[in-house]
């Protein structure tokens, strides 16, 4: 066996391992609150959060979860908070692309800590920019008491959920709520302020007070049933449209709403039928190396995403460290962005380290996002960025006019841009490449994906250097040894702050996805972009050239 071989061996145990380790993780996420939780719920004779989306879905139809990993590690001196207590995503209802938002009623009995308020504000962001339908599947205690000052009364706080309501009527976004579960306080403002709202009897509830507070405030003394549950909702007050006497029924329902919504007006992007990559999917997962430093070539990967594995390559020989070029994923034509990982040759012959942007390519791939822009074609950037490259040549060559270049085409982009980290993401290169800050309709990362400022060993000397400068201020004897140790806490530290779970928990990523799923991923992502048409025109303002 050949050392290339022995190379894309190493590299495919290594991804397949860390695929393993992330579905070993997400199988403890699934169990949401736990065992003893999920029993208690289904004693009641109600569904869990993942049992009504499975039911509520079409059979075998793809469900692309979204911040599974919300939360990941976070809130532990509370016992913790799986998925952020949110169970949601893209799924399909009567053949029609939804946006499915579920409370899991076994975390805290669904009660919304910060990270659930932020998690939820995304997916209705992600409704908002696709135009999808929303359907909240509602059972939830409100707002987590002993961290309210984290979850109230800012902007992007659990209030902003309900201007979402409002906006998204306003923009004919349909919204149905089906309130399987408790209802409380603020949170009773969500299905009010939906489309329809559905109730399901005996566990349907909701109201501004429950009956603990009424005979606090007020002295009365009064059922939950009677206060505010589904006969009341539905024969006294009109609050809701209809009622079921189970889980089962009211999702039923759900259905034939969904079934009957008009059919949208799309954006219109070019598709045709789907053909299966040319070289074997299976193959990604050799290519990417195990030490995120080494070169590949990122040609490779991109031959296993695209139909027919083609790639029409835009200005091939200029810009070498970004590859730019249009292809075809399950049919839908999209422009690649993409950082080339292999040590290539400029224009003058020099070579250039893999993952750097520099001039040229910051140039090039610029004016191929304005080309995409005017031929209404959606984006997909590939991230593998180091940063952009520095020393006084760049600087004296104008990398950073360059580079603002590149970042004001991102950043004024109208089409549809969808990002997966397919390695690091480093720096001012995560915002190039159009990282969270840049507005990608959907950011996934792999398993192996590394998010930063800048690489784990570079900060972690820079930081050594600062500390001994400051203990040495201080007069105090630091040994090499001090200086070893001093090394390894901040180098580990910042690696366990660069890693894609770190990122997930705090939704800068939507998804940690299996690298062998990115296809279909995109794909799921591309259909629901195409449901909302691109209104605004493209403009970039002042750029210097």
């Amino acid at each position: 066996m050949d050392h290339q071989q022995l190379e894309i061996n190493k590299n495919e145990d290594n991804m397949r391992l860390l695929v393993s380790t992330m579905k070993q993780r997400f199988a403890v996420i699934e169990q949401g609150g736990g065992k003893k939780n999920l029993e208690k719920v289904k004693q009641r004779g109600k569904l869990n959060a993942r049992e009504r989306i499975k039911y509520l879905i079409d059979k075998e139809s793809q469900f692309t979860e979204i911040g599974a990993f919300a939360a990941y590690e976070l809130y532990a001196e509370h016992g913790g908070c799986p998925a952020a207590g949110t169970v949601a995503g893209l799924g399909y209802i009567a053949g029609r692309q939804c946006m499915i938002i579920a409370n899991d009623m076994t975390v805290k009995a669904g009660a919304w800590f910060p990270l659930t308020g932020k998690k939820n504000l995304r997916l209705q962001e992600i409704a908002m920019e696709n135009k999808l339908p929303v359907i909240y599947l509602v059972d939830s205690a409100g707002v987590y008491l002993p961290m309210q000052d984290e979850i109230f009364p800012d902007k992007e706080h659990f209030g902003r959920i309900f201007r979402n309501n409002a906006r998204m009527s306003a923009m004919g976004i349909t919204q149905i709520a089906a309130v399987m579960g408790s209802c409380v306080a603020g949170g009773a403002y969500l299905p009010i302020m939906s489309d329809e709202v559905l109730m399901v009897e005996g566990n349907g509830s909701i109201f501004l007070a429950g009956p603990y507070l009424v005979k606090a405030a007020i002295g009365e003394d009064i059922d939950a049933e009677t206060l505010g549950g589904a006969v009341t909702h539905t024969e006294i007050s009109g609050i809701a449209d209809y009622r079921f006497k189970t889980d089962e029924e009211c999702l039923d329902h759900i259905k034939k709403i969904v079934g009957k919504l008009g059919k949208p007006e799309d954006a219109g992007f070019d598709r045709i039928a789907p053909a299966p990559p040319a070289k074997s999917p299976e193959d990604i997962y050799g290519i990417v190396p195990v030490d995120g430093s080494k070169p590949y070539d990122m040609v490779e990967v991109i031959q296993r995403l695209v139909d027919n594995s083609e790639f029409d390559q835009y200005k091939e020989d200029y810009g070498k460290s970004i590859l730019c070029g249009y292809a075809r994923i399950e049919g839908w034509a999209v422009g690649i962005v993409a950082n080339q990982r292999k040590i290539v040759k400029n224009k003058k012959g020099e070579m250039q380290m893999g993952g750097v942007i520099y001039n040229d390519s910051a140039d090039k791939a610029a004016r191929f996002i304005m080309n995409c822009n005017q031929k209404k074609i959606p984006l997909v950037f590939l991230q593998d960025v180091t940063g952009f490259m520095v020393g006084s040549r760049s600087e004296h060559a104008g990398i950073i006019k360059d580079g603002a270049k590149l970042v004001n085409a991102v950043a004024n982009s109208v089409v549809p841009k969808i990002t997966v980290i397919v390695g690091n993401s480093y720096g001012a290169g995560n915002y190039a490449m159009c990282g969270k800050a840049y507005d990608p309709r959907f950011i996934y990362a792999w398993p192996n994906a590394k998010i930063a400022v800048m690489g784990g060993e570079q900060a972690a000397k820079t930081l050594l250097q600062i500390q001994v400068a400051s203990l040495k201020a201080k007069n105090e004897i630091i040994t090499p040894e001090d200086e070893a140790k001093l090394l390894k806490d901040i180098t580990d530290k910042y690696n366990t702050q660069t890693t894609p779970y770190y990122a997930a928990a705090r939704l800068w990523v939507d998804a940690i996805i299996d690298p062998g799923d990115t296809r279909k991923i995109i794909a799921e992502s591309l259909k629901a972009a195409n449901q909302a048409p691109v209104e605004e025109p493209f403009r970039t303002g002042v750029i210097q050239v």
